[in-house]
């Protein structure tokens, strides 16, 4: 699968249009739809499913220096006014406060990050390592380990410092029961 062939699939979801659009009007820094939200809109079109089926919530990342909880609960409320009328469940975190509250959450270390694809880098899989912006002449799109895995509906660890078996597991459980056609690779323990 190329770029152009994913985005294609991934724009079939008209939430995913409506807020990439609204990401463009709000600017916020660094700012791009990411993961499942795309990769399993492509895999609905593929397997003939609705375009939203089993997407849990529609995630965005940005990168704003502005570290206080404050701001970012700013976005998250803007964001949620704006797409209100989607009725579908939007994460905005920005990727510049994740090392804050992550540790604590999850018990796993966190470092300081650059921009929003460091965060999309540190998914617990490797086809869900997307995401898409729009730009002045389409769409930038950001994915690591290309698409080979999305076409080939292939679940992949993507294993690093804080990979966890359990999510991992949990995540991918999910998916196989929503996508029986789903190929799972194993999780290795990780020391």
């Amino acid at each position: 699968m190329t770029r152009d062939e994913f985005l294609a699939l991934a724009l079939r979801n008209p939430i995913n249009v409506a807020i990439a659009d609204e990401l463009t009007r709000l600017a916020l820094p660094d700012a791009w739809l990411v993961s499942g939200c795309l990769v399993q809109t492509a895999w609905n079109v593929l397997t003939g499913r609705a375009v939203d089926h089993g997407i849990a919530d529609y995630d965005v990342f940005y990168f704003d220096p502005d570290t206080s909880w404050e701001a970012e609960d700013a976005v998250i409320r803007a964001l949620q006014a704006r797409l209100a009328h989607l009725a579908v469940k939007v994460e905005a975190r920005n990727q510049a406060r994740v090392h804050l509250w992550y540790p604590q959450k999850h018990g796993l270390p966190y470092p300081q990050l650059a921009c929003s694809t460091d965060g999309i880098d540190r998914f617990l899989t490797q086809n869900t390592q997307v995401g898409i912006r729009k730009t002045e002449d389409g769409y930038d799109v950001y994915a690591p380990h290309g698409f080979d895995d999305v076409a080939g509906l292939v679940a992949r660890p993507n294993p690093g410092p804080n990979f966890s078996v359990a999510n991992y597991d949990a995540k991918v459980a999910r998916w196989k029961a929503l996508w029986p056609e789903l190929t799972v690779i194993a999780a290795k323990e990780m020391p």
